[in-house]
């Protein structure tokens, strides 16, 4: 589905920054995210100076979805993959396609800590910090992501077939889909969206200063100018104002109005109204009557389910619920995410096939050992590109100019 590297909390859903925020409580108060008596719903929730609490759990619920698009990817859908195992993932795996076909929906659960995320990162911040920022996190992984797949395509023993030269350079600028250009990574249409969410919240709300009221009215306005759009059947706004994807990342800025500022009716009525619109769109992109032409069936209630799990989620991390969850070694997981997602798909293809096919490993054992050695090159990017990178690209952007 971006859909976050140490130390700033700055990265969407999947980029590979650990999400880190002053405490929500003083020594002894309630859960973080709930107002002492007689505080007003519009002011924040007093912090702990100097002790800044880890969303990990955030990081954990990132890679779970991560990893919930990679089952779809390996083991819940036909096309390449089918091409890799030599069969239908239908016949590989009899029993659990049926539950990997759900996967896809991870990215739906990466748009809600999207908004969350970025309504948290973009508080406070310049319009140039956090153009700064958004683009050092997104782009090191993407550019070595894009070459990398294309140098193992390019190999004459890849069965895979690459795109062509022009086609890979408009790919580096992540805008080949507006542009028509045929996409090296399939997950990147996600970054397409993401990249429209940047610009929404960036013109409408880091510009002019994020505050309480101006994000409650960006969250009602794009509501409902993205219902009109629907309706309206208008190719250009809808490419602006993306109604089938708009309520999960609107759902996820009012799940962090409710970790700032804690429990209110116009937060809750944000998150609420996002989750009966995106559960929607949901059931409307995926559900189809039972068919045995179809790879799968999903059904309304599986559907729903997950996307209201996603927003549990979040909104458990919201609550500080999730605290508890403080393991190290969730933010390692949070640093793996993004570039796992940017090379599973494609690389894995290549992976699967040679596992299965060439060496004879078991399905089961493929499919982990899949998993296994894309986290390991995942580690690998992280460790070698997006570390060395991103801080020199975020310190280019950011430096002010000296006339």
């Amino acid at each position: 589905m971006t859909a976050g590297a140490p130390p700033a909390p700055e990265a969407g859903p999947i980029s590979p920054s650990p999400l880190t925020v002053p405490s929500q409580r003083e020594p002894g108060q309630g859960a973080p995210g709930q107002p002492e008596p007689g505080q007003g719903p519009g002011q924040p929730v007093p912090g702990r100076k100097g002790q800044p609490v880890r969303l990990r759990a955030l990081d954990g619920l990132r890679l779970l979805a991560a990893l919930m698009v990679a089952a779809y990817h390996y083991g819940g859908r036909d096309g390449e993959i089918a091409q890799a195992w030599g069969a239908s993932p239908r016949e590989i795996f009899p029993t659990v396609s049926p539950y990997f076909s759900y996967g896809c929906l991870g990215v739906q659960i990466f748009f809600v800590i999207s908004g969350f995320v970025i309504c948290m990162s973009g508080w406070g911040r310049p319009l140039r910090s956090f153009f700064a920022s958004r683009v050092s996190r997104l782009f090191p992984a993407y550019w070595a992501a894009i070459l990398l797949v294309t140098a193992v395509f390019a190999l004459p023993w890849v069965a895979f077939e690459t795109v062509s030269p022009s086609d890979t350079l408009v790919n580096l600028t992540m805008l080949q889909q507006p542009l028509g250009a045929d996409r090296v990574l399939g997950v990147c249409w996600t970054l397409w969206a993401e990249l429209r969410f940047y610009a929404l919240f960036a013109l409408f709300v880091v510009l002019p200063g994020a505050g309480r009221q101006r994000v409650v009215l960006f969250c009602a306005v794009w509501t409902l100018a993205a219902a009109i759009t629907d309706a309206a059947d208008q190719p250009l706004l809808d490419l602006i104002l993306m109604p089938n994807y708009a309520p999960y990342f609107i759902g996820g800025i009012g799940l962090y109005l409710i970790h700032r500022y804690g429990h209110d009716a116009t937060a809750w009525g944000i998150v609420a109204l996002s989750f009966l619109i995106g559960q929607h769109y949901a059931v409307a992109e995926l559900w189809h009557r039972p068919n045995p032409d179809f790879f799968s069936y999903r059904s309304t209630l599986g559907i729903v389910a997950i996307v209201a799990f996603g927003y549990i989620a979040v909104a458990l991390v919201a609550l500080g619920k999730l605290n508890w969850a403080n393991w190290r070694w969730l933010t390692v997981a949070g640093a793996l995410t993004y570039p796992f997602y940017l090379v599973h798909e494609h690389l894995g293809w290549v992976v699967v096939q040679h596992l299965h096919r060439t060496l004879g490993i078991p399905t089961l054992g493929t499919f982990f050992l899949t998993i296994l050695l894309m986290l390991t090159l995942a580690w690998l990017l992280y460790h070698f590109v997006e570390q060395r990178l991103t801080p020199v690209l975020k310190r280019s952007l950011s430096a002010a100019r000296v006339r």
